[in-house]
């Protein structure tokens, strides 16, 4: 069952916004348990209690569902920090990912693996996950130049974004474990903060 393209500014007035949070919500800890490729249209209809065919109303199929739920997170986990330190910010970012880790951890693994194949949902996970993290971070590195705390030029600065991101799933590959507050503060003094502050 398609939408035609004609029709697709209507098919937007058919769920109210707290029932497509909803349903986005459902995609994403099926996804989250599942992975993409065993994600099943009929497991989301029965976790967001709707039926299928309201899926497919809605949307084309399973990637175009996903990239949706994925363009509706707003999951900035560092936004709105400024503690007028570059290490407070990151420490205070450390103490944030202990509640995000293993959602995010297993959202980020289970749409990665998907990618290749998909696009679109590369696409919508960088729209969703990445872009706004790293404008969020590339503003905390503004702010410790501007207070003389790194150089303009630190040629870290580039892997700044790579070097928090790849903790997360670091840790569970190698330790089978998440990354808690403990584990990115020490994290951060030894890898990142010199990164920065010696390059």
């Amino acid at each position: 069952m398609t939408t035609e393209a004609g029709q697709a500014p209507a098919r937007r007035t058919r769920l109210t916004p707290d029932r497509e949070a909803k349903l986005y919500a459902a995609v994403l800890d099926e996804l989250r348990g599942a992975g993409y490729e065993a994600m099943t249209m009929d497991a989301v209809a029965a976790r967001a209690r709707t039926s299928k065919a309201t899926l497919y109303r809605q949307w084309k199929g399973k990637p175009e569902l996903v990239a949706a739920a994925l363009r509706h997170l707003k999951p900035v986990y560092s936004a709105g920090i400024d503690t007028g330190s570059l290490r407070g910010d990151l420490l205070e970012v450390a103490h944030r990912v202990e509640h995000v880790a293993p959602g995010d951890t297993a959202l980020l693994a289970a749409v990665g693996h998907a990618c290749d194949g998909h696009p679109e949902l590369g696409d919508a996970m960088r729209q969703a996950l990445i872009e706004p993290e790293r404008a969020v971070l590339d503003a905390m590195l503004e702010r410790a130049v501007a207070r003389g705390e790194i150089r303009a030029d630190t040629k870290a600065a580039e892997f700044f974004l790579p070097m928090l991101v790849a903790a997360l799933p670091a840790r569970k590959i190698l330790e089978d474990r998440f990354a808690d507050a403990a584990y990115m503060t020490r994290y951060i003094d030894a890898v990142v903060l010199p990164a920065l502050l010696n390059s």
